[in-house]
């Protein structure tokens, strides 16, 4: 805040004293009317009374700037500087205090509240998930034994289960505070190979073909992250391509693209595609997303400072690049 804005503060905040002042000048002047003195020793007076009181103003307009740019400071800081509070020197100022540093330690608990009830929540929806994926292998074993159609079909469907009990661990993972990461040099084509080998089944029902150029890149990454994000993309390239490819390949400037020939993204929706709950057109008129997949993709691959971004045109189909190449870091 500049001068000019807290000297008109400072006025307003003493603009008591001053309208008290100015109603003395007044009975001192209506007194020396009453006594027939000249004018000149009513303004001596006045002038007398001023100069003290303009030089203790100008003493406490500096201390008030100085408490000022304290407070700031403060503010700024408030988090880690509630024990370097300035003196008070009213009782109102010691009842602020005292209300500031209740409100803080009330913050505290809530947020020691918070994060106990959050771990509980992560660790009960991890065993969930661990417990769940008991039954979802024996339903799987259960619809390997007879290869009719109708089985496929809820093969299908289950395997989507077990893609969404997944999201669930992923999404407590990457909004938690402990690292989950792993950052090695892996090879690229391993990490792909395995991804598409576990939507084979997908490709096979929907008579999507899948051209793959092999890659011998090798990348900085975290493979586990890395092949969620591909699952998530590949996922949605699937769900919403009824015919057509699917095609999965890598340039020698580490970029990984994904392309299908599916419904597309509309135009306007692109922006907005990595909010999370978002849906778009597509998502609402087909009734096939839930807005979390790729929130999650690119939270991921902020994670693990792979840039993320799409292509897309309605009935045409959409391709996502992932941009793996990183700094040069030493790893350990």
């Amino acid at each position: 805040m500049n001068k000019r804005k807290l000297l008109w503060k400072f006025i307003y905040q003493c603009r008591h004293t001053v309208i008290i002042f100015l109603l003395f000048a007044l009975i001192f002047f209506i007194v020396f009317s009453l006594y027939n003195l000249e004018t000149e020793a009513v303004l001596y007076s006045v002038l007398l009374c001023a100069l003290p009181a303009s030089a203790i103003f100008t003493v406490k307009f500096f201390r008030f700037c100085n408490q000022h740019s304290e407070r700031e400071n403060i503010k700024e800081n408030i988090l880690i500087m509630t024990e370097k509070l300035p003196e008070p020197q009213t009782l109102a100022e010691e009842d602020y205090q005292e209300i500031i540093l209740n409100l803080l330690k009330a913050n505290h608990s809530n947020l020691t509240k918070y994060q106990n009830e959050r771990t509980e929540s992560i660790d009960y929806y991890t065993t969930w998930v661990h417990q769940i994926k008991t039954p979802i292998s024996v339903m799987h074993m259960i619809l390997q034994s007879d290869d009719s159609d109708e089985h496929r079909e809820l093969a299908s469907e289950l395997f989507r289960i077990e893609q969404y009990v997944e999201m669930v661990l992923s999404y407590f993972r990457l909004n938690s505070n402990s690292s989950d990461f792993l950052f090695k040099k892996y090879e690229l084509d391993k990490i792909i190979r395995n991804t598409v080998r576990k939507f084979a089944p997908q490709f096979i029902r929907k008579h999507i073909s899948l051209h793959y150029e092999q890659t011998d890149l090798v990348v900085l990454t975290d493979d586990k992250w890395l092949s969620f994000i591909i699952e998530q993309i590949l996922s949605n390239a699937i769900k919403f391509t009824e015919n057509g490819c699917i095609a999965i390949k890598a340039d020698e400037n580490m970029v990984l693209s994904i392309s299908d020939t599916g419904i597309g993204i509309a135009k306007e929706d692109i922006p907005r595609i990595f909010e999370r709950g978002f849906t778009g057109y597509n998502g609402r008129e087909h009734k096939k997303s839930t807005g979390l997949g790729l929130y999650l993709t690119k939270k991921a691959a902020d994670k693990l400072s792979h840039k993320i971004s799409v292509e897309s045109a309605v009935g045409k189909g959409s391709v996502f690049y992932i941009n793996l190449k990183t700094d040069e870091l030493e790893i350990e």
